[in-house]
Order: structure tokens, then sequence, then C-alpha cells
């Protein structure tokens, strides 16, 4: 199905870049805890929400056929600096509460930015958007779960939590609702929601969690780079090799 001619093309891509990375590097993090969770059942979870990710990652990649990309050059060939995910994927995860609070926020800035596409103009998109939603739904229930568990038990725990969001709340905001000409160029062309809307609903759906931990939504960060449509920084080298799969490039089958 070929795009509208009035698509803003490169917004578009970039978008698409972004949901897609943000996956990608989400599906890694979550594996860095299959054996570290406090539970085995904890642990199965972190197994079954990458290998979600990881799925929809390549649905999203595979958008590139629009654009006459190759979706595996996109997926394979990139170095860090080039990657659009969000921000608060760019390092490992250190703890538990880090995990509840990539889990709550951004798996949660996912699905609003995913629902906005599928009620836009890109009609491959919003095919497949469905599925993926889904599936997040049961990320969302783990998530309020555990942020529960951690605000409502000791204050060690509840404080890490805390922190931890606060920490990854500012990068995400602008990662989800950009405030550029980029993102104005799709919402005028009718495939994407705009960013005051899209923070709305985003602090809708997190807003239960930020109230039991007595946190306001902060400021944006100031730099930005439009290029990516987020902040500064990249993730770190040894994420994107296992992402890219380069200790078995041998033996890569599309």
């Amino acid at each position: 199905m070929s795009l509208p001619q009035d698509t803003p093309v490169r917004a578009l891509r970039r978008r698409v870049l972004a949901l897609a990375d943000t996956k990608r590097l989400l599906g890694i993090r979550y594996s860095d805890w299959l054996l570290g969770a406090p539970s085995i059942e904890d642990g199965i979870a972190c197994s079954g929400m990458a290998q979600d990710e990881w799925g929809h990652a390549r649905l999203l990649y595979a958008l590139f056929k629009e654009w006459d990309e190759d979706p595996v050059a996109v997926e394979q060939d990139r170095e860090p600096g080039r990657y659009a995910n969000a921000p608060a994927l760019d390092d490992p995860l250190d703890d538990w509460p880090d995990v509840v609070a990539v889990m709550y926020a951004v798996d949660g800035a996912l699905s609003v930015a995913l629902e906005a596409m599928g009620e836009g103009r890109f009609e491959v998109a919003t095919s497949r958007i469905p599925k993926m939603l889904g599936e997040e739904r049961y990320h969302r229930d783990l998530a309020s779960a555990w942020l529960r568990r951690l605000s409502g038990g000791a204050e060690e725990g509840a404080s890490r939590l805390r922190r931890a969001v606060e920490r990854v709340l500012p990068t995400t905001l602008a990662w989800l609702a950009p405030e550029d000409g980029a993102h104005e160029a799709l919402v005028a062309a009718g495939f994407d929601a705009p960013s005051v809307d899209l923070e709305a609903r985003w602090v809708e759906r997190i807003g239960e969690g930020l109230d039991r931990l007595e946190l306001g939504m902060p400021p944006r960060p100031g730099e930005w780079d439009p290029e990516r449509g987020r902040g500064p920084g990249e993730p770190d080298s040894e994420a994107v090799e296992r992402a890219r799969g380069d200790r078995n490039r041998m033996l890569f089958v599309e």
C-alpha cells in the first residue's frame, strides 16, 4: 500500500525508527533480568516481555519497505549514535526499581505512542498495532503491581523507585511528545497526535503511580537532537552489538 502523497516522509520515518529502536533496546534491558529478577516468576515475565518487544520491533522495522529501504540493513547495520530510542534505555538497568520504573514509564509511553499512530493515516502500521497493544496490557499490569508493591513497602525500596522514576521522566516525555517541526508536520498530515495530547495521555496513564510516589511531571530537558527525535547520548555499544547479533553475524538468516 503506497503512502498518501502529502506524507512528511522524513518525520514519519523518524517516528517509526524511534518506536522500533526503543522496543529493541527495551527487549535487551528486560532480557538482562531473566535470572536477576526477585522471583522465578518475574524472570519468566521478563523473558516474555523481551520476546514481545523484539517481535514488535521486527514488525516496525519491516515498515521501512514503505520507503524502499532494506529493513535488515536498518535493523543490523547502524552504529549506536544513529539509534533513536528513548534515552532512559541508553544504559543498563542497575536494580529492580530501575526495571519497574522503565516498565511503568517507558513501556507505558510506547503504548501511548502506538495508540496515537494507530489512530492516524499510516494504514500499513494501523493493521499491526492492535496486536502489539494487546500484548502490552500484560506489561502494564505487571508494572502497576510492582509499583504499588514497592511504593507501599519498605522505605528503601520506595525511595529507590522514586529516584528511578524521577530519573526517566524528563527524557521519556521529550521522546514521546516532541516539540519540534518534524512532529508538527506529522500532526498536520494526520499521522500522529499533538504533543500536548500525547503528554496528557501519558500523564493519565501513569498518574496513579506518580501520586503514590509524590512526584510531578518535571520540565523537559533542554538539549535535543532533531535528526533522531530524542535528547543527546546513545545506547551503550554492548547493547547495540547484542541487538545486532554481532557475535553470530556469520550465521544470520533473514
